[in-house]
């Protein structure tokens, strides 16, 4: 819902009610992943996706019909249902798609949660999808409160408590549960739509290719941090995709950042000056991503020169170096192509491989889905 939110919420404030359709599970190659919503206004106005094209259609007579009975539903699309083909899911993948109607009398927490995003504020939406009676009683929380209910003091327990897990690490998740809240049961099921702040990309050296992994990482949804020390070089006008410009020592600045593991930490600078001192506290650090440019004689004098300051070889092992993947770039913009896909690979445990040479699920996510890890937002 996020990437639709500025979009749905004037409906909401003008108390235009509006169905709500949102990927909940899927499985194999399934082409959106968990989290992606489309909204149908009450004049039939279309905000979203939730396969890419390939079921819009038919999300759209549902969500119509929710709209005009006030009732949600789950529905299911995939290869292995008879109408797989009239409704366009060719690709081979299944996914499971929840309906429900929010206007201001079925959502009036709807305004926080939508505030909190905008405020970058952790927060989540636990909503009953399947298993019980009251499908769509929902409980809002975040790491303190809790807003609404289940019906059900265990669910809410059990849910808030999972649930802020789930919310720490930004993931989205169908979690199975007994209708008190057992955690040994399965017979309900609660989608909790965690929306965490956009994880952090950290890119120290304000060179050229600053300014493309600047813009890459804000295509890939990270809140973009450019830092280095020469005031002359660190400017906005230089890099304007970024949301920050920090003029620092970067070892003197990342000591000050809360890292988590969906922090991207790029050292461009090659420098040892600059990069063993912030090396040294990233790689003791639990950022998902850690690399740092130069050539492999760089890399060599580089290694030796944290080793002299006491570093560990699993410390080190967790560098990559020279940065990127070997994809022939030569120009900033291929160069900063070649360390996404690095990024992307390292933090969703990518084969490195060809497509075209594989034989596992494309969409990794998706198998996460169904085993109980939500991809991150």
């Amino acid at each position: 819902m996020r990437e639709i939110i500025d979009e749905i919420t004037p409906w909401y404030e003008n108390g235009e009610p509006f169905a709500l359709a949102t990927v909940v599970r899927t499985w194999s190659s399934a082409p959106r992943p968990v989290g992606a919503a489309m909204a149908v206004s009450s004049t039939a106005e279309v905000i979203g996706s939730v396969s890419g094209g390939c079921v819009e259609g038919a999300i759209h007579e549902e969500a119509l019909e929710v709209l005009k009975t006030g009732q949600a539903k789950s529905v299911t699309y995939g290869v292995s249902d008879d109408n797989a083909f009239s409704v366009g899911l060719t690709c081979g993948g299944t996914i499971e798609i929840y309906i429900q109607l929010i206007d201001k009398q079925s959502f009036p927490e709807f305004g926080t949660v939508v505030l909190a995003i905008k405020e970058q504020r952790p927060i989540a939406v636990a909503t009953i999808i399947d298993g019980l009676a009251n499908i769509g009683a929902r409980i809002i929380f975040d790491a303190d409160q809790v807003w609404g209910s289940l019906n059900s003091a265990g669910l809410d327990y059990s849910v808030s408590e999972d649930g802020r897990g789930y919310l720490s690490a930004g993931h989205t998740h169908t979690l199975k549960l007994g209708p008190a809240g057992e955690r040994l049961g399965e017979d309900v099921s609660i989608f909790i739509e965690s929306f965490a702040p956009a994880p952090r990309m950290i890119v120290f050296g304000a060179i050229d290719f600053a300014g493309a992994v600047a813009r890459v990482g804000k295509f890939l949804g990270y809140h973009v941090t450019v830092c280095d020390a020469r005031a002359l070089f660190t400017t906005k006008k230089r890099f304007p995709e970024a949301d920050e410009v920090i003029v620092d020592w970067p070892h003197r600045y990342l000591a000050t950042v809360d890292v988590d593991a969906r922090t991207v930490i790029c050292v461009l600078t090659h420098d040892p000056k600059f990069d063993v001192p912030v090396l040294e506290i990233a790689l003791r650090s639990k950022a998902g991503y850690i690399g740092a440019m130069g050539s492999r004689r760089t890399h060599a004098d580089r290694l030796a020169r944290l080793r002299e300051i006491g570093m560990s070889e699993s410390e080190l092992a967790r560098l990559r170096s020279p940065i990127g993947l070997d994809i022939g770039p030569r120009t900033p913009e291929e160069t900063a192509i070649s360390i996404a896909a690095e990024i992307i690979s390292d933090l969703t445990g990518g084969s490195r491989e060809p497509l075209s040479q594989g034989s596992d699920p494309i969409h990794k996510n998706s198998l996460a889905s169904e085993s109980g890890i939500g991809p991150l937002l």
